[in-house]
């Protein structure tokens, strides 16, 4: 049980993660990412946040609470060296998951991780990525930043506890380079048709993995929002050589409307099946769904 948490809890994040990880991958958009970029008219763009509920089914174990996952996208107007000089702001997004409920509690084992990425919005990019990784009671900090002219990016991890870098890493990249947070968004950036498959690079822990993504079907799904339409897509995410070097499959719907929301995710091991739905959807203040 605790090695299944140790391996699930980051790519859900991709998740999710959304990250899934949360999650939470992909949605249609009908404009070109440079036309969406240049005028920051993205699905996320206006303040959203998105909260996750996930749960574990197998045998006895049924509708048991492992984690909740939060993401959220805004902008700003104080712009990193690393972005272009032109670009009149970024966009800042966060992404959050920590272990929760009676599974936590069997398991006798705590997980936290916490991802913030800087993204250029024109053309699409990530900058930079922060990212804190709390197991019990160990922690690693790490930071990768994006030289997009080299295109190359340095990854270093810490100890808090101590002054020196446990590992500094420079690999090479090619475009359009993503990592596991902000390639759930840049995904929701395009279009997608049943029976094709999108690939992206993305970058995570000092390396860099092709991350395929496959559109299975369209159909109508009963969520927080209601009775909806959406897109089921497939991220290829397992194997020896992907991002997680175990057996699974996770399957995302993501609405057909204008918000292009991935409302579900069901994520299958051999150790039993992740459902993560939809909780909440806020924009700023007001919230649309609970």
């Amino acid at each position: 049980m605790l090695l299944l948490i140790d391996r699930s809890h980051t790519f859900l994040l991709t998740i999710a993660r959304v990250g899934f990880t949360l999650l939470l991958l992909t949605a249609a958009f009908d404009r070109t990412p440079g036309q969406q970029s240049a005028n920051l008219a993205l699905p996320f763009s206006r303040g959203e946040e998105l909260v996750y509920q996930t749960e574990f089914n197998r045998g006895l174990l049924h509708g048991v609470d492992v984690a909740e996952f939060r993401f959220s996208a805004n902008t700003s107007r104080i712009v990193p060296k690393e972005a272009a000089a032109d670009d009149p702001v970024v966009l800042i997004l966060v992404g959050d998951v920590a272990s929760k409920g009676l599974f936590t509690r069997l398991a006798g084992f705590h997980f936290h991780q916490h991802v913030e990425s800087v993204v250029d919005p024109n053309p699409f990019r990530v900058l930079r990525t922060n990212k804190v990784d709390q197991q019990n009671k160990r922690t690693r900090l790490s930071e990768a930043v994006f030289d997009h002219e080299a295109r190359k990016v340095t990854w270093t991890e810490r100890d808090p506890n101590q002054s020196q870098p446990l590992r500094t890493t420079v690999i090479d990249f090619s475009e359009p380079i993503q990592d596991v947070l902000t390639v759930v968004y840049f995904l929701r950036t395009q279009r997608l048709e049943v029976g094709k498959s999108l690939d992206v690079p993305v970058s995570d822990s000092g390396r860099v993995f092709r991350f395929s993504v496959a559109v299975m079907e369209r159909k109508k799904i009963s969520s927080v929002l209601g009775r909806v339409n959406a897109v089921r897509v497939q991220p290829a995410m397992f194997g020896d050589s992907a991002l997680v070097r175990s057996r699974g499959t996770l399957s995302i719907w993501i609405t057909e409307d204008s918000r292009h929301l991935p409302i579900k995710a069901q994520l299958k091991l051999d150790m039993g099946t992740f459902d993560i739905k939809l909780k909440r959807v806020n924009y700023h203040e007001t919230t649309l769904a609970r």
